[in-house]
C-alpha cells in the first residue's frame, strides 16, 4: 500500500497537519515501524510546516523523518527535492522512494540524465538543486527541500552547492540532516529569518541502537576472532588505503567466517557472476570465505555484489576504506578502525571528531541489533611492544631490571602519533560547527544573468549575505566582477540601453542549457575543435576520441601508472645506451604519460576561451586512455595488467564510461566515419561487458523498468547481454585480438605471444619458429594504423564459430603470410570477450 493512500480525502484537497501526521504514524505502523521520539518530534514539525534540523546518530532513522517531508509536501500537491552528495546515495534513495510512493511519482537528475523530471518528488544532486536555486531563485516551484548529508556544507570544492538553496529558496521548507552537524545555532537563526517559518533543531545524543567504544592492544587478526566468536559480526575493518584493505581481506583467508551452509549459499548466489580476471579472481575467492572488499577503486558491480550478500547476512567481514561512511546501505554491527590518522592528499593527519563519528556511525543495525561495536585499534608498534612485553612477564617475571632490556619497536617513520588518550578524546568529542566553503565561479554568475528580474540585485545579496567572513566576501565580489568584466568583453554579456520593467539591465547573449557547467562543460568546445581535423586523414578516428578525452576529467590513478610504466621503459633503454644516472634522471623529468594533439588543443582552448570566459573554470587535459587501449589492442583486462591498475579497476571502467557517453552525445553525425562507428561500438560493449550497470541502468530507467526484487530476494547485478549479439563491436574485438598478435609479432615477442596462445598449443617455441620464417622471406613487417584495416581480417562465419585470417602486411604487399584462428561463439559469450584459438601461421588453413 502506497503511503499516500492512508492520506484521507476532502472535497477541497486541503489536508490539515494532523491528518498528514496521522497518515505517516499509520503508514509506519502497517510496517510495523515504532518511531523514535527525534523521529516523531521532527515529523509533527514538518507536517506543522517548520523547518527542520535533524541532528542525530547514525542508524537513528533519519531516512524516515524526509518520508514524512515528502508526504506533507505531496498531500498539498507541491513539489519536493532530495538532496545527496553523491550519485550512489541518490539512487538509493530514487528506488526507494518510488517503492513507497509509487514510480510515477518520483523522478531522479544527475549531471549525466534524469528520469520522470516532472515528478512531485526529485531526487538529485546537490549542485543540480543549487543551480536551480540560482537561475530561478524565489520562483522555483517547489516547496520542500531535503538536504541529507548535510555537512558537505563545509566540503572546500562542493560547499557552496549545500549553501546556495539556503541563501536563494526563500520560499521552501527545508529538512537538513547529518549525523555530525555541531553546533547549529547559525542555521537555526538565519532559516527562520529568510523562509518566514520557525525552525526546529531535533537532536538526539542517545544512539537508538547504542554504541559500545574499545581501544584493543591485540593483533587485528585475534581482535577479529574475538568478535566473530562473540557474534558480533558483520565487521567494517576501516583501513585509510584501499592496497591496505585488499591486503588484510587476503590475510584473514585462515580464519573460519561462513558455515558450511552459508558457503553453499554464497556460491549458489554467485553461480552465473561473471568474475573478470585480476581482482575479481580475488573477491571470487574472498566472498566464498565470506570475506567482503569494499573501496571507491572497485568496479560497481562488484562493490554491489559485496552489499547485497552483506545485506543478506552471508559476509562476516569487510574490509574497506571510510568511504562507507557516506550513507550507503550496508549492514553492520562492529566498526574496526585499524587507524585513527589518515593521508589526506596532502599530509598525514588524526582524524577530526566529524570523520570518526561518521565512520563509528556505521555500526548497528536497527531492528537487527540491539547495540554496535566500536574497536579502535592501537598502532603496530604499540601491538607489538605489548606483546613483547606479555612475553617477557610470563618469562622473567617481576624481574624489572630484565622487563627493562627488553627491545621495543619504533613507530614508523613519518608516524603521526596517536595511542588511547586520542581515541578518547575522540569519543567524547562533538563535530566542530560547519564552517562556510564558499566560492563564485563563471557558471554561477551565468546562472545567475538566465535568473528573471535584476542580476545585480540578486548577485549582491548572494555575495553579501553568504556566510563567509566579510574579507572573504570583498574577495568573492572583487573576482565576480572581473568575472562579469570577461563576459561582456567576450561578448556573452550586452548591457540594455534602458532597463526593462523588472529592473533587468543587461542579458545573456547565449542561452545556456538546463545542466550547464555539470555534463560535459567542454562538450562545445570539442565540437568547435573537431572541425580542425582531416576526416579523409588516416588517423581521424583516433584522433576524434582524443579530442574528446582532453574534455574529460583526469583519472589520475590511471594517469600516474602510464607515466610509471613510461618513465620505467625509458629508464631501462637509457640505461642500455650507457647514459649515466644524471643525465638519465634530467631527462626522465620530460616524460610522462601520452598527450596526444596536445598543442593543438591547448593552443585552440585559448582562442575558443576568449569567446567563452567561463571556461576558465574547467582545465582541458589532453591525455590517451581509450585511444592508448585501442592502439594497444589490448582488452580491459590486459590493460589493467599492463599497468597494474588493479586497485583502480572502477575509477578506469568509469572514464571509459564517460568518454563513451561524450562521443555518444558530442559527435554530430556528419562527423562519423564507419571506423569511429566501430571504435564507439566496440568502446560502449566493452564497458557494457565488464560492468553492465554503468550504460544500461539508465536505459532500463527510461524504459520503465523501476520495481526492485522481493524483499526477501537477493538483488545481484545483472549480466550484461551475450557479446556476440552486438556483431559489430564483436567484430572490432576480434580484429583488436588479431592485431595484438602482429604488435606482438612485429616485435619479435615470442614469450607474450605464447602467454596468449599456449592453450591453442602455440607456445613459445612455436612462435619462434613461425617468426623465423616470415623474417626469412621478408624484412620488416608493417605494425603501424594500415595494417590494422578491416580489408586485412577475413571472417568466414560458420556455426558456433568464425574462422579469421589475420593478413599480416609485408613491405612487399604479397600478403600471403597471416594468422589463422578460430573465434569460439560460446566461449566468448561466457567470457565477455573474443576467446581465439590459433590454427596456424602463414599460408591460408584449408576448409
Amino acid at each position: 500500500m502506497r503511503i499516500q493512500e492512508h492520506l484521507p480525502r476532502h472535497d477541497d484537497g486541503r489536508l490539515t497537519a494532523d491528518a498528514v501526521y496521522e497518515a505517516f504514524t499509520a503508514w509506519t505502523t502497517s510496517r510495523g515501524l515504532t518511531l523514535y521520539p527525534a523521529q516523531d518530534e521532527a515529523a509533527m514539525e514538518l507536517v506543522s510546516g517548520n523547518n527542520v534540523i535533524l541532528a542525530t546518530p547514525t542508524g537513528s532513522g533519519k531516512s524516515l523523518v524526509a518520508i514524512a517531508a515528502h508526504l506533507k509536501s505531496f498531500s498539498e500537491g507541491r513539489t519536493s527535492y532530495y538532496t545527496a552528495p553523491i550519485k550512489a546515495l541518490v539512487s538509493e534513495k530514487f528506488f526507494a522512494l518510488i517503492e513507497i510512493f509509487g514510480a510515477e511519482n518520483v523522478g531522479m537528475i544527475t549531471g549525466d540524465s534524469g528520469v520522470n523530471q516532472d515528478a512531485p518528488i526529485i531526487c538529485c544532486t546537490a549542485e543540480i538543486l543549487a543551480n536551480l536555486a540560482l537561475r530561478e531563485g524565489a520562483r522555483a516551484q517547489l516547496d520542500t527541500v531535503v538536504m541529507d548529508e548535510f555537512h558537505f556544507y563545509s566540503d572546500p570544492q562542493r560547499g557552496w552547492a549545500w549553501q546556495v538553496p539556503l541563501l536563494e529558496l526563500p520560499q521552501a521548507q527545508f529538512l537538513l540532516m547529518s549525523a555530525t552537524l555541531g553546533d547549529v545555532t547559525r542555521f537555526e537563526q538565519e532559516l527562520t529569518e529568510r523562509t518566514g517559518r520557525a525552525t526546529a533543531t531535533v537532536t538526539s545524543v542517545e544512539r537508538p541502537i547504542p554504541l559500545h567504544y574499545y581501544y584493543v592492544e591485540t593483533p587485528v587478526q585475534e581482535s577479529l576472532e574475538e568478535l566473530l566468536s562473540t557474534r558480533q559480526a558483520p565487521v567494517y575493518v576501516v583501513h585509510f588505503s584501499q592496497a591496505e584493505a585488499i591486503e588484510r581481506a587476503q590475510n584473514l583467508m585462515s580464519l573460519t567466517m561462513a558455515t558450511r551452509q552459508e558457503k553453499d549459499r554464497i556460491a549458489e548466489l554467485i553461480a552465473t557472476f561473471r568474475f573478470s580476471s585480476g581482482f575479481g579472481r580475488t573477491l571470487n575467492r574472498l566472498v566464498r570465505h565470506g570475506i567482503g572488499v569494499h573501496h571507491a577503486g572497485m568496479l560497481p558491480k562488484y562493490r554491489r555484489l559485496v552489499e547485497q550478500l552483506a545485506q543478506a547476512g552471508l559476509l562476516k567481514v569487510i574490509c574497506g576504506t571510510d568511504t562507507l561512511g557516506v550513507g550507503i546501505n550496508v549492514p553492520i554491527r562492529t566498526v574496526l578502525l585499524t587507524a585513527l590518522s589518515k593521508y589526506d592528499g596532502v599530509r598525514t593527519r588524526l582524524l577530526n571528531a566529524r570523520e570518526f563519528h561518521q565512520v563509528s556511525g556505521r555500526a548497528g543495525r536497527a531492528g537487527f541489533d540491539t547495540a554496535g561495536t566500536v574497536v579502535v585499534q592501537a598502532p603496530e608498534h604499540v601491538v607489538e611492544n605489548a606483546k613483547a612485553m606479555a612475553k617477557a612477564v610470563a618469562k622473567f617475571g617481576d624481574d624489572q631490571k630484565k622487563l627493562r632490556q627488553v627491545v621495543r619497536k619504533k613507530p614508523q617513520q613519518g608516524f603521526v602519533s596517536w595511542g588511547r588518550p586520542t581515541f578518547e578524546r575522540l569519543v567524547e568529542s562533538v563535530p566542530d560547527p560547519l564552517t562556510s566553503s564558499f566560492s563564485v565561479s563563471h557558471s554561477m554568475l551565468l546562472n545567475l544573468l538566465e535568473r528573471p528580474g535584476d542580476p545585480f540585485v540578486a548577485a549582491k545579496r548572494l555575495l553579501t549575505e553568504n556566510h563567509e567572513p566579510r574579507a572573504s566576501q570583498l574577495r568573492l565580489m572583487r573576482r565576480a566582477i572581473g568575472i562579469y568584466r570577461e563576459l561582456v568583453t567576450a561578448g556573452i554579456v550586452e548591457r540594455l540601453p534602458e532597463p526593462e520593467p523588472d529592473g533587468r539591465q543587461v542579458r545573456l547573449k547565449v542561452h545556456l542549457q538546463a545542466n550547464f557547467a555539470l555534463n560535459q562543460p567542454l562538450s562545445p568546445f570539442a565540437l568547435a575543435a573537431l572541425e580542425l581535423l582531416d576526416p579523409e586523414g588516416p588517423g581521424y578516428a583516433l584522433d576524434v576520441v582524443s579530442v574528446i578525452e582532453a574534455t574529460l576529467e583526469k583519472p589520475r590513478q590511471v594517469l600516474n601508472a602510464q607515466e610509471k610504466k613510461a618513465r620505467g621503459e625509458a629508464v631501462a633503454a637509457m640505461k642500455a645506451e650507457g647514459i649515466d644516472y644524471d643525465a638519465r634522471m634530467a631527462r626522465l623529468e620530460e616524460i610522462g604519460y601520452p598527450k596526444p594533439l596536445e598543442d593543438l588543443l591547448q593552443q585552440s582552448f585559448e582562442v575558443y576561451r576568449a569567446s567563452a570566459p567561463w571556461l576558465g573554470d574547467f582545465e582541458l587535459a589532453p591525455k590517451s586512455v581509450v585511444r592508448d587501449m585501442y592502439e594497444r589492442a589490448m582488452s580491459f583486462g590486459e590493460y589493467v595488467a599492463f599497468y597494474a591498475l588493479t586497485r583502480s579497476e572502477g575509477i578506469l571502467l568509469r572514464y571509459l564510461a564517460d568518454c563513451y557517453k561524450a562521443l555518444r552525445h558530442t559527435v554530430p553525425v556528419e562527423a562519423l566515419r564507419e571506423d569511429l562507428s566501430d571504435i564507439v561500438e566496440w568502446l560502449g560493449e566493452l564497458v557494457r561487458q565488464v560492468d553492465s550497470s554503468l550504460l544500461d541502468e539508465w536505459t532500463q530507467l527510461a524504459a520503465g523498468v523501476l520495481e526492485g526484487p522481493a524483499d526477501d530476494a537477493v538483488d545481484l547485478p545483472p549480466e550484461p547481454p551475450s557479446v556476440t549479439s552486438n556483431e559489430r563491436a564483436f567484430r572490432v574485438m576480434v580484429r583488436n585480438e588479431m592485431f595484438q598478435r602482429v604488435k606482438l609479432f612485429a616485435d619479435e615477442q615470442d614469450e607474450a605471444l605464447g602467454a596468449l596462445d599456449a592453450d591453442s598449443g602455440w607456445t613459445a617455441d612455436r612462435w619462434a619458429d613461425a617468426l623465423d620464417g616470415y623474417f626469412a622471406d621478408y624484412e620488416d613487417i608493417d605494425d603501424g594504423p594500415n595494417a590494422r584495416g578491416p580489408a586485412l581480417l577475413l571472417i568466414e562465419k560458420k556455426p558456433g564459430s568464425w574462422k579469421v585470417r589475420q593478413i599480416l602486411k609485408d613491405p612487399e604487399g604479397n600478403g600471403d603470410w597471416g594468422i589463422n584462428a578460430e573465434i569460439d561463439l560460446a566461449a566468448s559469450d561466457d567470457a565477455g570477450s573474443p576467446v581465439v584459438r590459433i590454427l596456424g601461421v602463414g599460408a591460408p588453413v584449408a576448409a
